[in-house]
């Protein structure tokens, strides 16, 4: 999809539940958001993943450079003001990691969690930035790009399928767009804004990265407080496409909350995404000394418990409770989760195939009653507030 925000046309891709968690995808120089499919897919899952391409980059609208980290930040800010998001994790890579810092540091309150895959506070010499902005400007992308790719992929890599893909995504870059953010690479040091930000905070680095090699994750990592450090193997500068579920894996174990230490804690946040922040607080405010026990037990062991299994997507769970719920007669749950789609991404079309399987194995009657409920309560849930 295009949409207009911050005076710029923007080409931003959207997936996953509407009223999940948002996550925020921000890519690198020279590339554009499909540098992300991989981690996309596994997050749409469960989070709302939003994907914009760069200023200058794939098929975002180009205007002259030179452009600013901040200014580009203030691009990401205001595609979350187009799609009325207010909170969000943010991940970048390279420069997009760069841009993530600055987003937290104008807006530290839109900010959840913080992914800050191989990038730096400042990428010296600033001089070799510019240099590459007026080669490019001057002989086209194609002047930069084997000396590029061999500094993303590692060298076992260079002549697989996904490093080609990479040559093709910066080939196709605007030499423009390019050189624009390079000299905005050139005019940034984040160093004092990013020591005042207080999110949580996971710094990943490929282990063969020699454009923002461990040192400089290191001293990112040191510049946050509290934030987490993780190196990957056999990776350069691009591990989303080199190393996918490596960084698949890290990503998801940060934004989780883990269960295994905080059962509790894992499950009321699964609760609230699913059930929906407002219902959550309406249960608990309801809470008395006779049924809090049972909602303890509930938190921990079925949300926190069994929710939050990595073996089952989180729609597919929801799929699973309607059909057990309108076989079971369960009106008041089955009700609650038909209201629960719209965070799940269950969509009104798999809820009649789901009641259809109900009928063909729990019996008509019982999914007719439910198709009711169904019905109803969608309608319901369209109409305007």
């Amino acid at each position: 999809m295009f949409l207009t925000a911050n005076g710029l046309n923007i080409h931003v891709q959207v997936e996953g539940p509407p009223g999940a968690d948002v996550v925020l995808l921000l890519h690198s120089l020279g590339t554009n958001l499909h540098i992300w499919d991989a981690q996309a897919a596994a997050l749409a899952r469960q989070y709302r993943v939003i994907r914009p391409d760069l200023r200058g980059h794939g098929l975002t609208e180009t205007t002259p450079g030179p452009y600013g980290i901040d200014g580009l930040a203030r691009d990401a800010l205001a595609v979350l003001d187009a799609l009325g998001v207010t909170k969000a994790h943010v991940a970048g890579i390279s420069i997009g990691g760069m841009i993530a810092q600055s987003l937290a540091a104008q807006a530290p309150a839109r900010v959840d969690r913080l992914v800050l895959v191989d990038t730096a506070l400042a990428i010296q010499p600033a001089q070799n930035w510019l240099d590459r902005a007026a080669l490019v400007r001057e002989q086209g992308m194609g002047a930069v790009a084997e000396a590029v790719l061999a500094r993303w992929v590692t060298p076992p890599s260079l002549s697989s399928p996904a490093a080609q893909g990479l040559r093709a995504m910066l080939l196709r870059t605007d030499p423009e767009g390019y050189a624009a953010a390079a000299e905005a690479i050139a005019a940034t040091d984040l160093t004092a804004s990013t020591r005042g930000l207080r999110h949580p905070a996971l710094v990943l680095v490929g282990d063969a990265d020699a454009a923002t090699p461990l040192a400089s994750a290191e001293a990112l990592r040191d510049a946050i407080p509290g934030a987490e450090l993780e190196v990957l193997a056999d990776a350069a500068h691009i591990p989303t496409v080199e190393r996918p579920e490596a960084v698949t894996r890290a990503i998801l174990r940060f934004l989780q909350p883990d269960a295994a230490a905080d059962p509790y804690a894992a499950g009321l946040a699964v609760r609230k995404a699913v059930l929906g922040a407002a219902h959550v607080a309406r249960a608990s405010a309801a809470v008395t000394a006779l049924d809090a026990p049972f909602q303890d037990y509930i938190t921990r062991s079925v949300w926190g418990g069994i929710w939050t299994r990595p073996g089952l997507p989180r729609h597919t769970r929801s799929l699973l409770t309607l059909g057990l719920m309108a076989a079971l007669g369960r009106e008041g749950e089955f009700v609650l989760h038909v209201r629960a789609t719209r965070n799940t991404g269950v969509t009104p079309e798999e809820i009649a195939e789901v009641l259809l399987q109900v009928g063909a194995y729990a019996g008509v009657p019982a999914a007719n009653h439910a198709l009711k409920l169904a019905r109803q309560t969608l309608e319901d849930m369209d109409r305007p507030a």
